[in-house]
């Protein structure tokens, strides 16, 4: 198949994994990913996350279905795939007794860059990944969040015009999480497609275009975070009282206009349908009751929620994927 004129990047069609002894990882797995998309890819321990990754960038052979990225077979066209995708995964196997610099260039290197070439687009990616003062020391002398950044550089020294970055700010404190974050979004703005795992529910809601959640190898649930929000239900109205002694005057009052479920104390959520247009009759209610309001917010369902709605748990009990 070629690459030319496609519109997606990532077509996915009945995709299955069966290991023997019959556990099936991915079960029936149908996707598309347009080209610039980022798209966020969710599940619980053991869905089948890791498994799809794997087979998209021709780690693993799938046992049905089909799959194309690039354009490319990724069984048939594994090679074209290779040279088409850069790939950052959790554990990457980097010598820790060479430097960043030597390691950019060993991957131009074995991608087929002349070693000009190579020694350009090192020195290149270090600027862009904020590793230009590091780029001589030993790579056992990195933090975590210089790992990750070099992860990312060498998954780009191909200009790969799709990247599959596996949970990629895991381990990283909020600044280098969001560094991170801004160049991810600077790689998309220019053009390339980002297929992004991740445990980080605000990540997903932050970077991607769209999100699909996987659960029991099969996709369960998929649309940008704010359609997925809509799956939850009603957006619930958060109201904050001064004196908590009132909570239970304030929950009588507002009963009237949607379901009215206690927070901690002195704060409660109502349910409404007309979410933020409830505001103005919620506080002339209280207003009405003599109850002294400190504050009304809206809240709209989160991919949390949603996490939990399809799958029956929250994303943060899983701290490690075995799919």
């Amino acid at each position: 198949m070629e690459n030319a004129g496609t519109d997606a990047a990532i077509v996915v069609e009945k995709l299955e994994r069966t290991y023997p002894g019959g556990l099936k990882a991915v079960d029936g797995v149908d996707l598309i990913v347009a080209s610039g998309e980022i798209y966020g890819f969710l599940g619980p321990n053991g869905a089948g996350k890791s498994t799809t990754v794997r087979i998209l960038t021709t780690l693993l052979r799938p046992t049905g279905g089909h799959a194309t990225v690039a354009g490319y077979d990724v069984v048939s066209e594994a090679s074209q795939v290779r040279r088409s995708i850069g790939v950052a995964l959790q554990e990457a196997a980097l010598d820790p007794l060479m430097t960043g610099r030597e390691l950019l260039q060993l991957q131009g290197a074995l991608h087929g860059l002349r070693r000009p070439e190579s020694k350009t687009r090192a020195s290149e990616l270090l600027e862009r990944v904020d590793l230009v003062a590091a780029s001589d020391r030993l790579l056992n002398t990195y933090s975590g969040g210089m790992r990750r950044r070099l992860d990312l550089a060498m998954a780009l020294v191909h200009r790969p015009s799709v990247l599959f970055l596996d949970e990629p700010t895991t381990g990283l404190d909020p600044v280098s999480r969001a560094s991170l974050w801004r160049e991810l979004e600077s790689l998309n703005d220019e053009g390339t497609t980002i297929f992004l795992t991740t445990q980080y529910l605000e990540e997903a809601e932050q970077l991607a275009d769209r999100v699909g959640i996987i659960d029991h190898g099969r996709i369960v649930a998929e649309g940008t975070p704010q359609e997925l929000g809509r799956l939850v239900g009603e957006p619930g109205l958060y109201v904050k009282l001064i004196d908590e002694t009132q909570t239970d005057r304030a929950r009588e009052a507002l009963a009237e206009h949607g379901a009215v479920s206690d927070r901690e104390a002195g704060g409660l959520t109502i349910r409404t349908a007309l979410g933020a247009r409830a505001i103005a009759p919620i506080v002339r209610s209280l207003d009405e009751a003599q109850i002294e309001v400190d504050a009304v917010e809206v809240e709209e369902p989160t991919l949390d929620d949603v996490f939990l709605a399809v799958t029956g748990h929250r994303a943060e009990d899983d701290a490690v994927d075995e799919g």
